[in-house]
C-alpha cells in the first residue's frame, strides 16, 4: 500500500480539527467554558485526548480559533457590491443568516461575554481582529453617509447596538425568536425595500411571551 500523499494528509487534519472544533462549539454553548471539560470535547468528538491536545493544547485554544472564526464571519458582511441601501440589507441578512445558521455559536459567544471571568477572552478576540472590526465599523459609517445620515458613526453604533440585541434575544430564546418579523421590520425601519423571499424558514408564529429555553431543551 502507497503512503499517502501530502494533499491526503492535509485533508484528513482538516477533517480531525473540524470534528473536533464542531464538538468543542456544542459542548461550550451547552456548559459554558468553566464547566466545559477536555473529556467532554472528547468524547462528544470521538476522538482521543491525545489527537485534541495535539492540535489545541488547551480549552482556550480551542475558544479562541472558534471566537476569531466568529468575529471574522460577521467583520465581512459588508464585503458586497451595489447600491447603499442593497449593502445595508445585505448586512442585516448577513448577520441574521448567520444567527439562524450557528446559533450555538451566538450562545458560546453571550456566555463569553456576560461572563466576568471569561469576557476577557472575548476582548482578546476582538483586539486580533481589529483590523476587520475597524474595517467595519469605517464600512458602516460610509455607508450611512452615502444615504444621507446626519451623523454616520451614531447611526454605525446604533445598527451594530440593534443586531447584537437581536443576536441576545435569538441565543437566549431559540426557536421562539421570530427572526424572519425581525428581518422585516428591521427593513422597515432603514426605509429599504421590502424582502422578495424570505431568509428564515419556519419562523414560529405571533406569540404572547416567549420563555428562555431550559439547559436541557
Amino acid at each position: 500500500m502507497s503512503p499517502r500523499s501530502a494533499r491526503a494528509n492535509e485533508a484528513m487534519r482538516e477533517q480531525s480539527m473540524e470534528r473536533i472544533l464542531a464538538a468543542a462549539l456544542e459542548v461550550f454553548s451547552e456548559k459554558g467554558y468553566h464547566n466545559a471539560t477536555i473529556s467532554d470535547i472528547t468524547s462528544r468528538a470521538g476522538v482521543s485526548r491525545g489527537l485534541i491536545t495535539y492540535y489545541f493544547p488547551g480549552k482556550q485554544n480551542l475558544v479562541d480559533k472558534l471566537l476569531d472564526r466568529y468575529i471574522s464571519s460577521v467583520t465581512s458582511i459588508l464585503d458586497v457590491t451595489g447600491t447603499p441601501d442593497e449593502r445595508l440589507a445585505a448586512a442585516i441578512d448577513g448577520v441574521l443568516h448567520t444567527v439562524a445558521q450557528s446559533l450555538p455559536v451566538q450562545q458560546m459567544t453571550l456566555s463569553l461575554v456576560i461572563n466576568p471571568s471569561t469576557h476577557g477572552l472575548f476582548a482578546e478576540a476582538e483586539a486580533r481582529q481589529e483590523a476587520g472590526v475597524r474595517r467595519l465599523e469605517d464600512g458602516l459609517r460610509e455607508l450611512f453617509a452615502a444615504r444621507g445620515a446626519a451623523d454616520p458613526a451614531l447611526e454605525e453604533v446604533m445598527l451594530r447596538s440593534v443586531m447584537e440585541g437581536v443576536i441576545f434575544k435569538a441565543a437566549v430564546y431559540r426557536d421562539q425568536y421570530p427572526l424572519e418579523r425581525v428581518r422585516r421590520r428591521l427593513y422597515e425601519m432603514y426605509e429599504l425595500p421590502a424582502p422578495k423571499t424570505a431568509l428564515i424558514q419556519d419562523d414560529p408564529p405571533p406569540v404572547g411571551r416567549m420563555r428562555a429555553a431550559r439547559p436541557d431543551e
